[in-house]
């Protein structure tokens, strides 16, 4: 079990980027939240087992199809997972 709190930079607002990061962490059991920043990027923590938040990881790269996605920074997070994954 781990958690990681990633930063993704580009057209990542307003293109439905937190409902599908959402979806997809609710498909492999992930918690946690995504959330919009006053700077354009989304915010997101991930926690779950290892291979499952890193698949959420790799599929921050990409996103949903309206999405641009120019640079992804993750890092290890020490935070009490959350019940759930919610899109703030």
């Amino acid at each position: 079990m781990s958690c990681r709190r990633c930063y993704v930079s580009g057209r990542v607002q307003g293109v439905f980027f937190r409902a599908s990061t959402s979806k997809q962490a609710r498909s492999l059991g992930v918690s946690g939240y995504a959330r919009n920043l006053p700077d354009g990027r989304v915010e997101v923590l991930a926690c779950g087992p290892d291979a499952a938040v890193q698949q959420l990881c790799d599929w921050l790269a990409q996103g949903p199809p309206g999405a641009r996605v120019s640079e992804v920074t993750c890092s290890p997070d020490d935070e009490t997972p959350p019940d759930s994954f919610l899109p703030y």
